[in-house]
């Protein structure tokens, strides 16, 4: 029986569908450090995560059982993707699944902000009656500025514009704009345009730093600062330099450099404690709803990867779309991409009197991934040739 480690208190879904498959689960509420992940990884075949726990090359030299990791969230840059590809371990994702629920709370903060309804609550709860205008503004007419135009940026856009809002973009990628969105050169154009900025970045080392002291200083006075992507993307010093000097006017942040591992833990930062500043625990995406969408999305690609071999938007090896198996049984083959391979495996089966019913190869960078159903039974010798193959990483036999 396969085993499967689920962590971070992951939707109950998670576990239904894979329990569903006959497979066994194991949940845990919270993150594991690395030493605690290679312990509880002994045995298991599948593992679960979100943000919080790092699946880093020494998790996976030191767990050979392992065949997938599932990233129940957006991003992968916890997983460490090229060390895992090179040992076979395939890693999925939810890369749709909790968008609209990072949009809403980003349209949610942008209108408290402007209102400055964190101020009139925080006065309001201390017993002071402070009615005034001063400062509160309208988001309809205001100019918002996107950085990074993906699924969630370009649904933002879509919404904003239907607020009345005009929107500009910045992206490093060619991105077709939407609606009347205007796409800006450079992002020193954009933060001379907007009103409101935010951030929707992906986890790339790359964007590290991508949003400083010198960035803030070109921000329009008065403007409002959004950073619902990565942590590490803000130098949030400098934000908060920005905000007292009041440069900045207020700013939601929902993702930090360093966070807690555990719900109740304790919460450090420079944010705190600053007027018109929401802060939240990296919870963008977090609904009920969202939950519930990741938990089936993933569960789904990981069953379906241990059932049929199917790696259908795998972030870290060759995609191949599968069905039920034709044959017999089917041979799930992650090689290193060298010349030759399709027909040593084809070769090795030959001589041991296995029939090809049907094959599929796909190819990713260095890694290859060839699938193949036979019709008769595969004898451990076969299956061990083909183990040895010098360019073999990974082979799995399917019933």
């Amino acid at each position: 029986m396969l085993r499967a480690l689920l962590l971070e208190n992951l939707h109950p879904f998670a576990k239904s569908i894979l329990a569903a498959q006959g497979i066994e689960v194991i949940t845990r509420t919270g993150a594991l450090d690395e030493s605690e992940l290679i312990d509880a990884l002994q045995g298991v075949q599948l593992l679960g995560i979100r943000s919080k726990t790092h699946v880093t090359e020494k998790v996976l030299a030191c767990s050979p059982d392992l065949i997938a990791v599932g990233a129940y969230c957006i991003g992968t840059n916890q997983i460490n993707l090229a060390a895992a590809a090179k040992r076979g371990v395939a890693a999925f994702n939810a890369p749709f699944s909790n968008t609209r629920s990072v949009v809403e709370v980003a349209l949610a903060d942008m209108i408290a902000l402007t209102r400055r309804l964190t101020v009139l609550d925080k006065s309001m709860h201390a017993g002071v009656w402070d009615k005034t205008s001063e400062g509160a503004h309208e988001i309809r007419g205001r100019t918002l500025g996107i950085i990074g135009y993906g699924n969630i940026g370009t649904q933002l856009s879509v919404l904003a514009e239907n607020l009345g809002m005009s929107v500009v973009f910045f992206d490093t990628a060619e991105k077709l704009a939407l609606g009347n969105a205007q796409r800006m050169e450079t992002l020193d154009e954009l933060l001379a345009a907007a009103d409101i900025v935010t951030l929707h970045v992906d986890g790339r080392d790359g964007n590290a730093g991508l949003f400083g002291a010198k960035q803030f200083a070109q921000m329009r006075p008065g403007a409002v600062f959004l950073n619902l992507s990565r942590g590490f993307v803000v130098d949030y010093a400098a934000l908060a330099e920005s905000i007292q000097s009041g440069h900045v006017s207020g700013a939601a942040v929902d993702v930090f450099p360093v966070e807690p591992k555990r719900r109740g833990d304790a919460f450090e930062s420079e944010l705190r404690g600053l007027p018109n500043v929401i802060l939240t625990p990296h919870t963008g995406g977090s609904t009920e709803e969202a939950q519930a969408a990741i938990g089936q999305f993933t569960s789904n690609k990981l069953r379906d990867y241990v059932a049929t071999g199917t790696t259908t938007l795998s972030v870290n090896v060759p995609n191949l779309a599968l069905e039920q198996t034709t044959g017999i049984h089917r041979l799930a083959h992650l090689h290193r991409n060298t010349p030759g391979v399709l027909a040593a495996v084809n070769a090795v089966l030959a001589s041991h009197g296995v029939n090809i019913e049907g094959q599929m190869l796909a190819t990713r960078g260095e890694l290859g991934y060839v699938v193949t159903d036979v019709s008769a039974e595969i004898t451990s010798d076969a299956v061990e040739e083909l183990t040895q193959m010098s360019q073999t990483v990974r082979l799995r036999l399917l019933s």
